[in-house]
C-alpha cells in the first residue's frame, strides 16, 4: 500500500494549530486496530462525534462552541457495530457515548441502591433500579461484548487543534487498509478560528471594553483527506443547515468540490426524523414515521443501513 500524500495543508496545521503531544502514540494505535480488524475481514469506520471547541485565549478561560452533543455520533457507532464494523470513535470530551448515550439525562446515583438496605463499609453491595435506568441490562450486555471482542477504539479531543490532528492521523493510520475504511464526518467542526500565533496568553480583560475578534477561516481538511491521506476510502461527510432551499444545492456542490462519496444532508429543526443521502449519482429521502418514532426506530440505523450498503458496493467496484 502506497504511504500517504504530503498535501499542502500539512505546513499549515503545523504551524497555526498546536499539535497535541500524544498524536504519534495515537495513530500507532489506530494502525494496529485497522490492521487487525481489515485481516479479520471485518470493515473498519472512523466515526468523528460532537463539537469542538476554539480557545479565545492560549491560557484558555473563554472558547467559542456549539450545540452538538454527539448524539448522531454515539448512535451511529452502535449501529455500525451491529453491522459487522470495527469502529474507531474519534469523540468530544464530555459528548455522548456509544451505549451510555441513552442514560445521559439520569442522575445516576438515583438508581443506584445498597443492597439490604443502608451500607455501613465500603464493601456494601450496591444495586441497580432498572425502573430508573431502562434497559441497562441490555446495554451492558451489549457493551462488554463490544470491550471483549475489541470492537470500539475511543480516540477522545477537545479542541479543534486537537480534532484536525488526530483525524489526520486517523486517515493515515487507515489508509493502509483501502477501501475497507470508511470515514463517517459526523462531528460539528469550527468554521472559523485564531490562530496560535495572534492568541493572547492571558485571559482577555473585561475592562478593556467591548471585545471585537478577527478569526481566520477553519481550512478544509476534507479535501486533503480524500485526496492525500487516504485516498482509497469510502468518505461520508455532513451538511446541516437551517434552510432547507439551500440544502441540496450545498450538498451537491460539496460532492463536486471535494470528489468524496456521499453527503448526508440534513435540516437543524427536521434532524432527528429525516436526512437526505446524496451521492453523485442518487439521492435517497430517510424518514421516520410516526410509527417508527413511536417503536424507538433512530434515523441513525437508516443511515448506517444505507452507507453500509453502499459502501460494500464501492469495495466491490474498487477490486
Amino acid at each position: 500500500m502506497a504511504e500517504p500524500r504530503i498535501s499542502s495543508i500539512d505546513g499549515k496545521l503545523a504551524e497555526e494549530f498546536a499539535v497535541p503531544s500524544h498524536v504519534e502514540e495515537v495513530k500507532e494505535k489506530m494502525a494496529a486496530f485497522a490492521k487487525h480488524h481489515a485481516a479479520a475481514g471485518r470493515l473498519v469506520v472512523l466515526i468523528t462525534s460532537g463539537g469542538t471547541k476554539v480557545p479565545l485565549e492560549s491560557r484558555t478561560v473563554r472558547f467559542l462552541d456549539n450545540f452538538s452533543s454527539g448524539r448522531r455520533g454515539a448512535s451511529s457507532a452502535e449501529y455500525f457495530i451491529d453491522s459487522g464494523y470495527a469502529v474507531i470513535f474519534l469523540h468530544r470530551h464530555r459528548s455522548l457515548y456509544p451505549y451510555t448515550r441513552m442514560f445521559s439525562t439520569i442522575n445516576m446515583l438515583d438508581a443506584l441502591s445498597f443492597k439490604g438496605g443502608e451500607g455501613e463499609s465500603g464493601n456494601s453491595d450496591v444495586v441497580v433500579n432498572q425502573q430508573v435506568l431502562p434497559n441497562i441490562a441490555k446495554a451492558l450486555r451489549q457493551y462488554q461484548e463490544v470491550k471483549e471482542s475489541k470492537l470500539l477504539l475511543p480516540v477522545e479531543f477537545s479542541t479543534l487543534s486537537e480534532y484536525l490532528h488526530l483525524l489526520k492521523a486517523a486517515a493515515q493510520a487507515l489508509s493502509t487498509i483501502g477501501s475497507k475504511a470508511m470515514f463517517y464526518l459526523a462531528a460539528a467542526v469550527s468554521d472559523f478560528y485564531i490562530p496560535a500565533s495572534e492568541m493572547p496568553e492571558h485571559k482577555i480583560q473585561s475592562s478593556n471594553g467591548p471585545l471585537q475578534l478577527s478569526m481566520n477561516m477553519v481550512p478544509k481538511i476534507l479535501s486533503p483527506l480524500v485526496k492525500d491521506w487516504a485516498p482509497q476510502a469510502f468518505v461520508i461527510s455532513f451538511k446541516l443547515e437551517t434552510d432547507a432551499t439551500i440544502l441540496l444545492d450545498k450538498a451537491r456542490r460539496a460532492l463536486d468540490t471535494y470528489r468524496h462519496q456521499a453527503v448526508v444532508a440534513n435540516v437543524l429543526d427536521s434532524r432527528r426524523g429525516y436526512v437526505v443521502v446524496v451521492t453523485p449519482e442518487t439521492q435517497a429521502e430517510l424518514i421516520l414515521t410516526e410509527e417508527d418514532v413511536k417503536n424507538e426506530v433512530e434515523i441513525e440505523e437508516r443511515i448506517v443501513s444505507n452507507l453500509t450498503s453502499a459502501h460494500n458496493k464501492f469495495i466491490t467496484q474498487a477490486v
